[in-house]
């Protein structure tokens, strides 16, 4: 416990010092695979020594292309963000079972089943990663009903 406590405050204290020039700690990516977004990176990698931290930003149902996928449809829209989530991690070397931590921001709760049910195809449901759910009024824009954010741990090999 104590070790690894200690290289948690390594850490800490060797972030403290970083910019975004420097690019041995933490790279900041947007996957092919992944519609590129404007203003922001889609994954924050940051080289931990020992493994990977991904840092995800929040995933809509947006297409490679960045048309939306399933109109009106909470269940297709989650699982649309699921394989963003997807392309991001594997970008990054990974697979699903390396995503730590879920955050959903949902317009409507009482669908929730339908998003567990798209996240059922992607993660392992005997581990399932931590997760939050938030019920928000409004998304960035009005046909986007879901928004998915995920942490990943990749060891490194």
């Amino acid at each position: 416990m104590r070790k690894g406590l200690i290289g948690c405050l390594s850490l800490l204290i060797s972030l403290a010092g970083f910019s975004q020039e420097d690019s041995s700690l933490v790279k900041l990516v947007n996957p092919p695979s992944v519609h590129t977004p404007k203003g922001y990176s889609h994954v924050a990698e940051i080289n931990l020594g020992t493994c990977t931290m991904l840092i995800i930003s929040g995933q809509v149902a947006l297409d490679e292309q960045g048309n939306l996928v399933g109109k009106d449809d909470l269940g297709k829209q989650a699982e649309q963000a699921f394989k963003n989530i997807r392309s991001c991690v594997t970008n990054a070397g990974g697979a699903m079972d390396n995503i730590v931590k879920l955050s959903y921001f949902i317009l409507d709760v009482s669908q929730v089943q339908k998003v567990r049910d798209a996240r059922d195809k992607f993660i392992n449901t005997a581990k399932p990663p931590a997760s939050t759910l938030v019920q928000v009024s409004k998304l960035f824009r009005e046909d986007i009903l879901i928004e998915i954010e995920a942490t990943a741990i990749i060891p490194h090999k």
